[in-house]
């Protein structure tokens, strides 16, 4: 049957093949239903075979012998094993009211909060959402019947949260982690709202915006401290000037150097045979009256398009201080931390025109390029 399904011809139309999506699809559910049937019968065999002394659960022998995860195969046999507390359920899945993962999420609802079961409760909620949304609002009916143990699962779930932070060959940081469902809302609510598309040619996709995202949440407001030892060299971007030196990492490049000392606090280091001769007082490049003016002035990252507030930005100069540009307002413009990078680091321009500030992009940046879906 499936070979001879392989080899029927295609649909011709985007309404037949629609079709015959649909009808495949429903022709699967049933089956899928039949074989959680089927995998809830072995389950009962096992509890009644003594001489069974196989160390595999009835889960596992499906997970191994039909090529399944452990969930799914715990799904079947949990659908199996509740139909029986669900037949209104089993009805409207019939009726094509109802899919497969909404009877899976019901019957695992059922297994978990025991004799508290009411399918009635459930089943409107499933016929008009989507497994998805369904799996949501069956956790809140646990809540709504069992507090106390939803309470203790959540912070037994907190009891595994780990970090682990490891760092590659050049330098790059590699972030792995857990967390629990209090924690996880905790970090989506702090970086989905700075991980949105922001301004003029922001390309990036939403793995890359939610890192920007992440590192912006752990820098905002913290200013860097940069050392400046013996010399300016490294800040002017010299060749052969040693990198910018961090507990951290490994060596800073100077276009970074550079992007610091726009917006951050500098203190002299003067040194003679590697010893500290002179030590002068840390001051902030941009500080006092002459922020609060940026501040009054740009009041947000003047990028085209991005209102990322003054708190979150840099003052940066439009010619750098360092190749003689002065600190004075007419020199300098809010931007917040990603578009800083991107004219120190990224190649790009910003200057000042009659209209505001226009951002220039390098010659190798392509605009056609559209960004990923979400």
């Amino acid at each position: 049957m499936s070979i001879e399904l392989l080899a029927r011809e295609m649909p011709g139309t985007l309404e037949e093949l629609e079709f015959e999506m649909l009808q495949i699809r429903g022709a699967i559910e049933i089956r899928e239903l039949y074989f959680s049937k089927l995998a809830a019968a072995r389950a009962a065999y096992e509890i009644h075979d003594e001489e069974d002394d196989s160390e595999l659960t009835n889960i596992d022998w499906i997970r191994h012998n039909c090529r399944m995860t452990q969930q799914a195969a715990a799904d079947r046999v949990h659908v199996g094993e509740q139909l029986g507390r669900m037949p209104r359920s089993e009805d409207a899945f019939y009726y094509g009211e109802i899919g497969f993962q909404h009877l899976a999420v019901m019957a695992r609802t059922a297994v978990a909060v025991g004799n508290a079961f009411d399918e009635t409760k459930l089943l409107p909620l499933a016929k008009k959402s989507s497994p998805g949304k369904f799996y949501h609002q069956s956790m809140r009916y646990r809540h709504m019947v069992q507090p106390e143990k939803v309470a203790e699962e959540q912070a037994n779930q907190a009891d595994g949260n780990f970090l682990r932070l490891s760092t590659a060959e050049d330098g790059s940081l590699f972030v792995n982690g857990r967390f629990d469902t209090v924690t996880g809302a905790s970090i989506r609510s702090a970086l989905e709202p700075l991980a949105k598309p922001m301004g003029q040619y922001d390309g990036r996709n939403r793995d890359k915006r939610m890192a920007d995202a992440f590192s912006e949440l752990l820098t905002r407001n913290l200013q860097v401290h940069i050392q400046v030892t013996s010399s300016l060299e490294t800040l002017v971007g010299l060749l052969g000037a040693p990198g910018a030196e961090n507990e951290f990492s490994l060596p800073i490049a100077s276009k970074t150097v550079a992007r610091w000392a726009c917006d951050s606090t500098l203190s002299r280091v003067l040194l003679k045979d590697s010893i500290p001769m002179d030590i002068g007082r840390a001051e902030r490049v941009i500080k006092g009256a002459k922020r609060r003016a940026l501040i009054a002035r740009d009041q947000h990252c003047r990028w085209p398009g991005c209102e990322r507030p003054a708190s979150w930005c840099d003052g940066h100069h439009l010619k750098h201080w360092i190749d003689g540009g002065t600190t004075d307002l007419e020199n300098m413009v809010l931007l917040c931390g990603r578009h800083h990078r991107m004219v120190h680091e990224g190649d790009w321009q910003i200057v000042k025109t009659d209209d505001g500030f226009l951002p220039i992009a390098p010659s190798y940046f392509a605009p056609w390029m559209a960004r990923a879906p979400d």
